[in-house]
């Protein structure tokens, strides 16, 4: 076993060491010209026009895994294709938490999916809330690397950007919790707004610290929402780990196709101008909301997407429903009761939100 896999192995469940998971009839590389391997239609469906979905898809698209890590500057081998970050989450705690022994600590308000896949494998969740200072909220690295030591924390999610609150962990500090919990828990970075910040991916911190994961999605920026395609980038060690702990055809072929089409030259070209533009609506929306005296306060932000506090939450959002706007209530959040998540839309869209919140933009 090597120095990395001695870092990240024995955080795997002691009875999924080894597991060799399901083999479908897709995981053997074999060659014909009948395939009657898998129990598939020996015809189309009629409404399949392209006569492609009669077979199971490739459980890791080549070409497509190829793709994405030439695009998040990986090798293939660290890298998991899976239905969104939210599989790749569950994955990562269903492969490392005994139930009623191991613990994920998440650092709320937080996005939530963290906490319901640890309440599905039945792991106990530590709580290490996001401090609110003069430049947004941080996260209490200190508090989360004693946190995570003595309570057992197999797991440490760190959102960054961070959703709700905006804001990004520097990397010199991802690396310094990484090198304190090394052997005891990994770190995953969660960068599913990464496209929208200014500071580089904590994969380049891999090398020297292999218990860290990153989540990467193409939800956001590529706009695949629907598409569901997510990737976590880890260790080719714990990457085998979890493909063995996931379902057999995680990818269905038409998402692969359209995310492979997506990362193609032309199309990665017009997401780079359309992430600038966001960039630059953001920040007009920032500062228009800041000086509205409607606004407690606006968050700065790395993602897409600003966290802003009111005077009257209710009213604010009432008006916004009141013409078309629908945004993200923050109410149930921890010590968010007076605040809404507003998506940076584009510049007509983003109009519509100031004039229905009364908001004149600064000249």
């Amino acid at each position: 076993m090597s120095a990395a896999e001695n870092d990240v192995l024995p955080l795997v469940r002691e009875d999924l060491r080894g597991f060799a998971g399901y083999a479908s009839a897709r995981s053997q590389p074999l060659r014909g010209e009948i395939w009657l391997n898998a129990n598939e239609s020996a015809w189309a469906n009629p409404a399949d026009a392209g006569a492609g979905s009669r077979r199971y898809p490739d459980p890791q698209p080549q070409a497509l895994r190829e793709a994405l890590a030439a695009l998040y500057d990986c090798s293939p081998g660290r890298l998991l294709i899976g239905r969104g970050s939210d599989e790749a989450i569950d994955l990562l705690v269903r492969a490392l938490c005994a139930p009623g022994r191991d613990a994920v600590l998440v650092t709320p308000p937080v996005f939530g999916m963290y906490a319901v896949s640890a309440r599905l494998q039945g792991a106990r969740l530590v709580e290490v809330p996001l401090r609110d200072g003069e430049a947004g909220y941080a996260p209490d690295l200190p508090a989360i690397e004693r946190a995570a030591l003595e309570q057992g924390a197999k797991l440490v999610f760190l959102c960054s950007p961070a959703n709700p609150t905006g804001g990004a962990v520097p990397l010199p500090e991802i690396a310094r919790l990484a090198k304190a919990l090394r052997g005891r828990a990994l770190v995953v970075v969660d960068e599913a707004y990464g496209e929208f910040g200014a500071q580089p991916s904590a994969t380049t911190l891999m090398d020297k610290n292999a218990n860290i994961a990153v989540l990467r999605t193409l939800s956001k920026a590529h706009a695949l929402a629907a598409a569901r395609i997510g990737v976590v980038i880890a260790e080719p060690a714990l990457i085998q780990v979890l493909r063995a702990c996931q379902a057999p055809y995680p990818v269905p072929a038409p998402c692969a196709a359209l995310a492979l089409a997506a990362l193609q030259p032309a199309a990665l070209a017009q997401t780079r101008a359309r992430v600038e533009q966001v960039l630059v609506e953001r920040e007009r929306l920032r500062v228009a909301l800041a000086a509205s005296p409607a606004v407690r306060r606006v968050y700065p932000s790395q993602g897409n997407y600003l966290l802003a506090r009111f005077h009257d939450v209710q009213a604010a959002f009432d008006a916004l429903l009141a013409v078309g706007v629908v945004v993200r209530d923050q109410r149930g959040a921890p010590g968010l009761d007076d605040a809404l998540r507003i998506t940076i839309g584009s510049s007509s869209q983003n109009d519509r939100v100031l004039s229905a919140l009364n908001v004149r933009e600064v000249a």
